[in-house]
């Protein structure tokens, strides 16, 4: 990444509790600085969170932003740039989807990164986490069913989502809280360049909307294998 532009970054998939995204972007534990030299991520996060006195502190700390229009435009517009937007755009109702060899992404009618990224003529970049679902088993909540429905509700109420997870314990590894030790692994597209665009229209945000999804499915398809995810297994928008 050219560290004289700003990106947005679409992270993918969302997990039970985003352990990729906020390990990789608000941590220097997988050396994202070494990688990716000049590059100051930031990762969104729900606003209410950013409620809470010293919790907000804490989180600031770490490069998380409030998910509004103003933090993105203060970030995307930094002169000099360097500056790198991440957006798990699934957000919480995708965690209700979370559970191993899950592939369902919600993002065929989620379009407003993209059309952030022609306002502010960010650079798109695709992430994918593979193993992200594997940390965590989840109560069967398949669409249509009571908890689902219980869970959309609630969703739709207190905007953050309530999926019914266990993994491991810290003593034994039947049951718990834990996640199961399962390895992480994200891999950064290449960023797709956006001319810059105030006011796009639909069609323009649509256009560039499909190449994304393209764009990420071809990075699934080229390192799936390497990650044991089989062959006849393909990601699943919707």
């Amino acid at each position: 990444m050219d560290p004289s532009r700003n990106y947005l970054a679409g992270f993918h998939p969302h997990g039970v509790l985003a352990a990729g995204a906020f390990t990789n972007l608000c941590t220097e534990s997988t050396g994202f600085s070494s990688l990716f030299p000049g590059i100051r991520p930031h990762l969104m996060m729900l606003n209410l969170w950013f409620w809470a006195p010293f919790f907000r502190d804490y989180i600031m700390s770490g490069g998380l932003v409030s998910a509004d229009k103003e933090s993105a435009a203060h970030i995307l517009n930094r002169k000099g740039g360097g500056s790198l937007l991440a957006i798990i755009v699934g957000g919480a109702q995708e965690a209700l989807d979370a559970r191993p060899g899950a592939y369902r992404l919600l993002l065929r009618n989620r379009k407003g990164f993209v059309r952030l990224a022609l306002m502010h003529g960010a650079a798109l970049v695709p992430i994918f986490s593979f193993g992200e679902n594997d940390l965590f088993d989840q109560v069967d909540n398949s669409p249509g069913s009571w908890l689902r429905r219980t869970q959309n509700r609630l969703q739709k109420i207190m905007r953050v989502s309530l999926p019914l997870f266990h993994g491991r314990g810290v003593f034994q590894y039947s049951f718990g809280l834990m996640p199961y030790r399962q390895p992480i692994t994200t891999v950064v597209g290449t960023p797709i360049e956006v001319q810059k665009t105030p006011r796009p229209s639909q069609e323009e945000v649509d256009n560039l909307h499909q190449r994304y999804m393209k764009e990420l499915s071809n990075l699934f398809e080229a390192h799936k294998l390497k990650y044991n995810v089989p062959s006849d297994q393909h990601l699943e928008f919707c």
